[in-house]
């Protein structure tokens, strides 16, 4: 069965809103009066009703709202808590590809070779489980050794880091070219962010 066109503009307008509607408003939407924007929003709900549609239409006093059926509320939650996608910046990408052709390396040789400090990066590495701690370099401070995990392998679909592709040498100077520019934005907002200094002028 075709949708009327009341039935149509209501049902786009309570879509769209997102939100309760009052009566009056789906009258002006259908430039109508308001007892036909009630017969109109009726029979849409009852079709709704009808047709077993995964959302429905509700009655909240003198307004009309479009919201999930509660016998689907299980398959959102399902939804909401599956993991979210994780995105590689292209520092994380970066610095991934400098520990993936030198580990294990400390922290201190990723930022010599980007040239800027790369705390947040290796951090978000680790959290999405493509970096680990392998180590402590016997050296003073005893710094940390980062390396790739399994999940690293699985990801970029290589059953080692032997079968890793040679690296362009041309990449790293890019790498450190891109960490420079990086570095001079960062102490451009520095000094934006700075108060001035007062300066009296003697006379």
């Amino acid at each position: 069965m075709v949708f009327s066109e009341e039935e149509a503009i209501v049902e786009a307008v309570l879509f769209t809103m997102g939100k309760a509607v009052e009566l009056r408003q789906l009258a002006a939407a259908l430039s109508r009066d308001k007892d036909t924007a009630l017969e109109a929003v009726l029979r849409l709900q009852k079709r709704y009703e009808e047709e077993n549609h995964g959302v429905q239409i509700v009655k909240l006093e003198d307004s009309w709202q479009m919201c999930t059926r509660a016998g689907y509320y299980e398959a959102l939650i399902r939804v909401a808590s599956a993991p979210k996608k994780q995105v590689l910046t292209e520092v994380m990408l970066e610095t991934l590809s400098i520990i993936a052709y030198r580990q294990p390396v400390t922290k201190l040789e990723i930022e010599k070779i980007r040239g800027v400090k790369s705390d947040h990066a290796v951090n978000r590495l680790i959290e999405y489980n493509l970096v680990y701690e392998a180590g402590r370099l016997n050296a003073p401070g005893r710094p940390a050794l980062f390396a790739t995990t399994e999940e690293f392998l699985r990801r970029f679909g290589v059953a080692s880091v032997k079968d890793l592709p040679e690296p362009d040498p041309k990449q790293v100077d890019a790498f450190r070219t891109e960490a420079e520019e990086e570095l001079k934005m960062e102490s451009g907002k520095e000094a934006d962010a700075a108060p001035e200094n007062d300066i009296s002028h003697q006379e």
